[in-house]
């Protein structure tokens, strides 16, 4: 067993079963100090992955849509790091330990290290399903995107004009930035940093006035 852990093609799976070690002693250090992770990691996430609370919409990204399957968000980032870790190195060791039995070799690192990156993925998507149904849940502050109308958007990207929207940025009522496609309510042209006020919603994102 041990031979297996140190072999050179499941290092990848040995440090992620160290890190889970690791995330595991220091969640539990904050709880026993009446801690949280709650916010340690998450201050490091891209602006666009919290718009993974909009993944119901038909309009959200694809990228929200994945984030929400695997349900990111739905429990602290820590407590989900953790389970993706054990996932991840188990399936590994798991997958190696087989093929050693029977042909006393090992998949390439190069192979198994990404190919379990996606097996594991449902795994980890049923897990963290399970731990988001018996841990305690903070109130949402999730919103629906029509929440967003009226408020003051920067466009960020392109040039928007009517049937031609750019991406801008909003915040909701909870201090949250969103990306969202905007185009002009009239026929004018909004420039890259300029303010807006969303008016109304559109099959593609919102229509816009100038403030």
């Amino acid at each position: 067993m041990l031979d297996l852990f140190t072999h050179p093609s499941n290092i990848v799976f040995s440090v992620s079963l160290c890190l889970m070690f690791l995330f595991g002693i220091f969640e539990i250090a904050l709880v026993m100090i009446g801690g949280s992770s709650h916010g340690v990691l998450e201050q490091f996430l891209p602006d666009d992955a919290s718009t993974a609370d909009l993944a119901a919409d038909p309009d959200a990204s694809a990228f929200s849509k994945v984030l929400d399957w695997m349900y990111w968000g739905r429990v602290p980032l820590f407590v989900w790091l953790i389970v993706f870790l054990t996932v991840y190195s188990l399936s590994g060791f798991m997958i190696q330990g087989l093929m050693w039995h029977f042909t006393t070799m090992t998949f390439s690192a190069w192979l198994i290290s990404p190919a379990c990156l996606f097996l594991c993925m449902p795994l980890v998507r049923i897990s963290t399903q399970f731990l988001a149904k018996i841990l305690p849940q903070d109130e949402t502050d999730a919103i629906y995107s029509e929440e967003l109308i009226g408020r003051t958007a920067v466009i960020v990207l392109g040039r928007a004009k009517p049937n031609s929207p750019a991406q801008a940025k909003v915040y909701d009522q909870y201090g949250h930035p969103h990306y969202v496609m905007v185009e002009p309510e009239q026929n004018i042209i909004f420039e890259q940093g300029e303010s807006v006020v969303l008016t109304q919603k559109t099959k593609i994102g919102f229509q816009a006035v100038a403030p």
